[in-house]
């Protein structure tokens, strides 16, 4: 019996899990299994909340009806040459496989870092939230202005005092000038300090020390600069990307029988760019590995990658959010307006349940229409 390995249990592995499902069809003679070290699915794009555990779905739920393994250890090693995987101490045998374990946060080599809080796990998210709930007027020092750094102060800014830190001197340098009139806004608003141009060069329990020397009391210090693809991606043959993703071909492959998708596939958005390791593209990287690995499997036709228009929702707290379109990330919603923008896409990101049906015919859809594209 053919078998079709998924590594991970995020967005990519999930919908990976769903696009070869469908393929298979009722064929019998294939087997597909999802490894993952956890039960749940967390939605990641949603950790700075108040109460991270909301933000979870029970993977049974999306991969027992429609006949998906789930097999809960962790993948410590990968044989292409073999078409093997070593997990749980286990070596499990594949004819496809898809790599789809995501990416971690980098974590700096500094004094005191024992003492970092970070939202890029359910484990950290619940202890952050933990930590702060039930005090009143605490200090919390953000690290990192980029995408993660700017929703987490501007969540914490509705409870207490935030002093936002970054390495260059604006905020959302990644994000472009299109929108940080916007950010900086809603930093005035709820009152974010901001220490730019510097960094954090040490922590302590109740403190962190700045590069200027300044020390900042703090209640807790959150660390969200910096992201890595999974060691895993090493080994695979395919070329890496900076940030350890594999460089894929259009239909997502990244060895003989292995494929790649998510936050540790660098697969091409167009002529000029990428995707960016974010729920927008993994769901889709997901779905299109997925479908592949299962078509390969059975002999059918490939489907080439194709990402959907290219958007931002950052959150900003009280001061609603910021919705962006096109990599130049023109500002179509701001505030209130952006706010419901970003709850929407943030209910859209759920994966149906329970239902079979409705699972597999999801999973024939690389991306969905933005209703808010055009319009405002």
């Amino acid at each position: 019996m053919a078998h079709i390995v998924i590594v991970g249990g995020g967005f990519a592995g999930v919908w990976s899990a769903a696009g070869a499902a469908r393929v298979r069809g009722e064929a019998a003679d294939v087997r597909i299994t999802l490894i993952s070290p956890s039960d749940q699915l967390v939605l990641r794009p949603r950790m700075y909340e108040a109460e991270p555990d909301l933000a979870t779905v029970e993977l049974s739920r999306v991969l027992e009806p429609i006949g998906v393994g789930h097999l809960q250890a962790t993948v410590t090693a990968i044989d292409t040459g073999r078409g093997t995987v070593t997990a749980g101490g286990e070596v499990i045998a594949y004819e496809r496989l898809v790599l789809a374990a995501g990416s971690a946060l980098v974590r700096p080599d500094l004094p005191g870092a024992q003492h970092l809080f970070d939202v890029d796990t359910l484990e950290g998210a619940r202890r952050l939230a933990g930590h702060l709930r039930g005090r009143d007027g605490f200090t919390a020092v953000v690290v990192g202005a980029g995408f993660t750094g700017l929703e987490v102060a501007t969540e914490l800014a509705g409870r207490g005092r935030v002093v936002l830190v970054d390495r260059s001197d604006v905020v959302g340098v990644e994000l472009g000038p299109g929108p940080r009139p916007a950010i900086e806004a809603a930093l005035d608003k709820l009152a974010v300090e901001r220490q730019l141009g510097t960094s954090v060069t040490s922590v302590g329990p109740d403190h962190a020390i700045l590069s200027d020397g300044s020390r900042v009391e703090a209640d807790a210090v959150v660390w969200t600069a910096g992201i890595q693809a999974s060691p895993l991606t090493a080994q695979l043959p395919s070329e890496r990307d900076r940030l350890g993703r594999l460089l894929v071909d259009r239909h997502l492959r990244a060895g003989r029988a292995e494929f790649a998708a998510g936050d540790t596939a660098a697969a091409r958005y167009d002529d000029g760019h990428f995707v960016m390791p974010s729920c927008q593209h993994a769901i889709p990287l997901g779905m299109v590995a997925g479908h592949n690995a299962a078509a390969d499997v059975l002999g059918l036709e490939l489907r080439e990658f194709e990402a959907g228009p290219y958007v931002t929702c950052l959150d900003l707290g009280e001061a609603g959010a910021v919705f962006t379109r096109g990599w130049e990330r023109a500002v179509m919603a701001s505030g209130v307006d952006g706010k419901e923008v970003k709850r929407w896409i943030m209910e859209v990101i759920h994966p149906p349940v329970d239902d079979a049906a409705t699972i597999l015919a999801a999973s024939d859809h690389p991306f969905f229409e933005i209703p808010f594209y055009e319009s405002r």
